[in-house]
């Protein structure tokens, strides 16, 4: 059942906001030469990789300086990328990861390989199901950057305080899901972004 909503609410979204992505891909492109999407390795069920799609937000090849976003005063972000970071517009273009089957709806987010090699076996349990654009931990964490802004050390922060607290919402998800649960997620997620 998980599967079947799904495709068809990623497919529904897809055609509905079709119109939407064409124009902030022209915004994207005209901002800052280049392609309007960034494709990032991200690692999934089961422990395997796979490309998870955004709408480009930061200038070109700006992953090299490091792959946490700290605030939305991080000078590799630009103008276009700062208004479709507020409103997490950037995170549409998972929705063909979605209908492909690479994600679900709801879902542990995704995390980079290099964040992942440091869970522990307990926390490993999140790579059991498929990651999802929303989750507990979204919607928790909506204003993470701002968190990591006010760090000293941003990364240290993410990987001793963020990252963990995250997981355990993770976890959470794994032992309370349900198509119920998915609805209140998805509501509460609409709900925080607006």
């Amino acid at each position: 059942m998980k599967r079947l909503f799904d495709i068809c609410f990623s497919l529904g979204l897809i055609i509905v906001l079709l119109p939407l992505a064409f124009v902030v891909s022209l915004w994207i492109v005209f901002d800052d030469f280049g392609s309007p999407f960034f494709v990032q390795q991200r690692v999934g069920l089961g422990g395997k990789n796979f490309g998870l799609l955004k709408f480009r937000s930061m200038r070109k090849n700006a992953e090299s300086k490091g792959q946490l976003t700290v605030g939305m005063k991080d000078s590799r972000i630009t103008r276009s990328g700062y208004f479709i970071r507020k409103y997490k517009i950037d995170e549409l273009p998972q929705l063909v990861n979605v209908f492909l089957g690479e994600m679900s709806v709801v879902g542990p987010r995704p995390e980079v390989p290099k964040y992942v090699l440091l869970y522990n076996e307990a926390q490993q349990n999140v790579l059991s199901i498929k990651p999802g654009i929303t989750d507990f931990a979204s919607i928790e964490y909506v204003r993470e950057n701002e968190l990591l802004s006010a760090s000293s050390d941003p990364e240290k922060t993410y990987i001793e305080e963020i990252m963990p607290a995250k997981l355990e919402l993770n976890l959470k998800y794994l032992r309370e899901q349900s198509f119920l649960t998915d609805m209140k997620i998805i509501l509460q997620t609409i709900k925080a972004i607006l």
